[in-house]
């Protein structure tokens, strides 16, 4: 009860600086809480989605047509395996519908509402009994782009165009976004076989689905199943589709990396912490020496006295690590939207009491840890030398800066004998102050490189930027177009490009192919070139990795039961296709499959407006076209979750920033005021104004936080980019360069600055309360 008593009246004494510690240890809690819960609970989201809906680890699509009971045969055997399910569907190999502001084409399946299935069934998020005309169930990815229930939702192919009301939002892991290029919608019985009618037996597909004892197994289906059927995939069937929880998965990136800044400066707010425990612990000694003295005189001991030290910063640090814990609920919705316009699926927040026990050990242990070690000093302390105010012997220092040797401005020299005088007090300062400048830099750096100038973001991606896309119908020629859309007013330029799956030494790859690579604006190569002739090819980095090549080895690529070698002229880097992507250009694609031509086209802009563009290919070539979409504002949309997902992450650290700048200063300058409060005093008698010491104080500080802001803005500045490149280098980053800004970095140092400027002689106004007089009367 003693060191309770004792406690409670050290905080009732220091009142600024327990509220101070209090807030930086809620936001420390709070960035720790919700980042470790993003980063687990992303670990395992769609594991989880996957048994929640029943859904399937890997789907493979196809033509009725094209389909054999071996391959489904394939699948049940398979290891690992515990159940499959096949499905009579309605394929369509490119249909069109309004996503988001523009139109998208995207391989497309329609199945039975009132189908029986085993796996996935279908599960409504949301639902509307009774539409207007014809109902449609379409996936929650489409909820979170604008659709609303009861809305018409048109579905285009080949020039005909089937207009249904919606009737509600399911939830699928692999085929309910447009991330994986295949997307599933559900009709009611009638309409559904009212819409085989009348595309007839041509469009009739198959699903197959495996659902996996664990998720892992699943990972090497595709390539296996690729092996054992060579035949069976786009060579032979363009509709063929394959898809897997891998690919799935990718899609959760920006939340990962999200997170883990969250944490990241979670740890910079705790080190902020725990170094302001130390600084007031051993203030706290200093400046109650005498104290601590009369305590042990009276008969505390070294036990009591040193317990209720820690005991004060133990119930700091458990009530607002507590607070932080309880607000990240009321936050960790916010990044649940953003995970579900990533996902597709609804992100449902639920107790996550684990993760929030780790965090509140993991910052009153750190607390407990610091606090024992700087306050053991009191132990050593004999209470008559406590009661001298800790001098045992003689303790002279050596005088620096002399005031009447050294050249100089009085206030100057002033304010460097104080900074030497508190040399734990400046370094304490110095590292703050560098670790909050490089958490804003680094964070500022990310948004500007996705936010501003996205060429660094679109690199990343490995996503070309023509200002237009048109997508042909099938069995059109794209040659012919190609030349007539070149000669129309306005284009500058244009391009076919387009991708297919092929077999890289025995690896499933994303192959995305071009007429000509130079006419792209996106260059992702960063060693070697892109390939020029029909005997080149160009792989990720982390494929070349996998299979143990470089530039100027050769590989084998397979389509069916083709194959050729290639040789590799380059690697390039992209997070869409990771480890299993590579790019030829079409002659090299025509070399495995014979007669094979893109069906998408890239058309730049010079002059003309990107709509008057598009009503004009729409008219001329609208037969032969299956949509043509505005790519300038698609891409705007779609990176527009990334934008507001990193805008956020900025705007909390900045924020945070300032509010550590203006708490450090308000309680280091608070503890230097009262500690020299008889020497400001006297200098008040000797004539100095309070706006001089004011202006003394600031500039005592300003050197170290000029020297923190600096390092924290050099090491932002050169590590920024090295650090991401490390984050995202499993994703399929190798050799990315960030965009480095030095005046952006210039200006928001300088802005850092200010602030310790403008906060320090603020706190340092309360110099006005002492006076000489205040002095004797005391």
């Amino acid at each position: 009860m003693r060191a309770l008593s004792l406690a409670l009246n050290n905080m009732k004494r220091g009142k600024g600086a327990a509220v101070s510690l209090f807030i930086l240890i809620f936001i420390a809690a709070l960035l720790l809480n919700v980042g470790s819960t993003i980063m687990i609970k992303t670990g395992t989201f769609y594991q989880d989605k996957v048994e929640e809906l029943h859904d399937a680890h890997v789907n493979i699509v196809m033509n009725r047509d094209h389909f054999k009971q071996p391959y489904a045969d394939f699948l049940a055997s398979y290891s690992g395996v515990k159940e499959t399910d096949k499905e009579d569907i309605i394929l369509l190999p490119l249909a069109a519908f309004r996503y988001d502001q523009s139109d998208l084409s995207i391989r497309t399946t329609v199945l039975n509402a009132d189908g029986d299935r085993t796996v996935a069934p279908l599960k409504l998020v949301e639902k509307q009994d009774s539409v207007q005309g014809e109902a449609i169930y379409l996936p929650y990815g489409l909820k979170i782009a604008g659709y609303k229930l009861g809305d018409p939702f048109t579905l285009s192919f080949q020039n005909k165009k089937y207009t249904y009301h919606v009737a509600g939002f399911f939830e699928s892991t692999l085929m309910g976004t447009t991330h994986l290029a295949m997307i599933k919608f559900y009709l009611p019985d009638a309409a559904y076989h009212q819409l085989y009618k009348e595309l007839g037996s041509e469009y009739s597909g198959v699903l197959m689905s495996a659902v996996f004892q664990d998720s892992k197994q699943a990972e090497t289906m595709l390539d296996d199943y690729n092996e054992k059927f060579p035949t069976s995939n786009e060579s032979s069937d363009p509709s063929f589709w394959g898809g897997d929880m891998q690919m799935a998965e990718s899609s959760t990136m920006t939340v990962d990396i999200v997170a883990m800044i969250l944490v990241a400066f979670a740890g910079v707010m705790v080190l902020v912490s725990l170094i302001v425990i130390k600084f007031r612990i051993t203030n706290s000694i200093e400046d109650g020496m005498v104290n601590i003295g009369i305590l042990k005189a009276m008969g505390y001991t070294s036990r009591q006295i040193l317990g209720s030290m820690i005991l004060q910063f133990l119930l700091i640090a458990a009530v607002a690590s507590l607070g932080g814990i309880a607000v990240s609920y009321a936050v960790l919705p916010a990044f649940g939207g953003i995970i579900s316009q990533l996902t597709g699926l609804l992100w449902q927040g639920s107790s996550h009491v684990a993760v929030d026990l780790i965090s509140l050990l993991a910052v009153i242990l750190l607390v407990l840890l610091v606090a024992q070690l700087s306050a053991k000093r009191i132990r050593k302390l004999p209470p008559v030398a406590a009661l001298r105010g800790g001098i045992q012997t003689h303790n002279f220092k050596r005088n620096v800066f002399p005031l009447d040797q050294t050249k100089g401005g009085l206030q100057v020299l002033l304010a460097c004998k104080n900074i030497l005088a508190n040399k734990r007090q400046s370094l304490m300062i110095a590292v703050i102050i560098t670790a909050i400048t490089f958490a804003s830099v680094f964070s500022s750096v990310l948004y500007y490189n996705i936010a501003k100038d996205k060429t660094t973001f679109f690199q990343l991606l490995g996503t070309e930027t023509p200002n237009v896309g048109i997508q042909l119908q099938a069995g059109q020629s794209s040659e012919q177009l190609l030349t007539k859309l070149a000669d129309m007013k306005g284009v500058e330029k244009v391009g076919i490009q387009d991708m297919v799956t092929m077999t890289i030494e025995g690896q499933l790859v994303t192959v995305d192919f071009a007429d000509d690579f130079n006419k792209l604006e996106v260059n992702t190569i960063y060693e070697g070139r892109y390939p020029k002739y029909d005997n080149e090819i160009v792989v990720t980095g982390g494929l070349a990795k996998r299979l143990g090549k470089t530039v100027g080895d050769t590989i084998q690529v397979s389509v069916g039961k083709t194959s050729q070698p290639f040789l590799i002229t380059g690697l390039k880097q992209s997070l869409n296709t990771g480890k299993n992507g590579a790019s030829m250009v079409l002659a090299g694609v025509q070399q495995l499959m014979p007669g094979h031509q893109g069906l998408s086209i890239n058309v730049y802009l010079d002059g003309i407006d990107n709509a008057e563009f598009m009503r004009s290919v729409e008219k001329e070539y609208g037969s032969v076209i299956q949509s043509v979409t505005d790519v300038d504002e698609n891409l705007e949309t779609q990176s527009g979750v990334y934008v507001s997902a990193l805008f956020s992450v900025m705007v909390v650290i900045l924020m945070i920033t300032i509010l550590v700048v203006t708490m450090i200063l308000f309680l280091v300058i608070q503890t230097t005021i009262r500690k020299r409060k008889k020497d400001l005093g006297i200098s008040k008698a000797l004539g100095y104004t309070t706006f001089q010491l004011m202006t003394q104080i600031t500039l005592s500080f300003l050197p170290i936080i000029l020297t923190g802001v600096l390092v924290g803005g050099v090491l932002g500045g050169l590590y920024t980019s090295p650090i991401l490149r490390m984050l995202l280098f499993d994703a399929g980053a190798s050799k990315t360069e960030f965009i480095v800004k030095p005046p952006f970095i210039a200006m928001l140092c300088t802005g850092i600055l200010i602030l310790a400027y403008l906060v320090s002689m603020l706190v340092s106004r309360r110099i006005k309360r002492i006076t000489p007089y205040g002095l004797i009367t005391e």
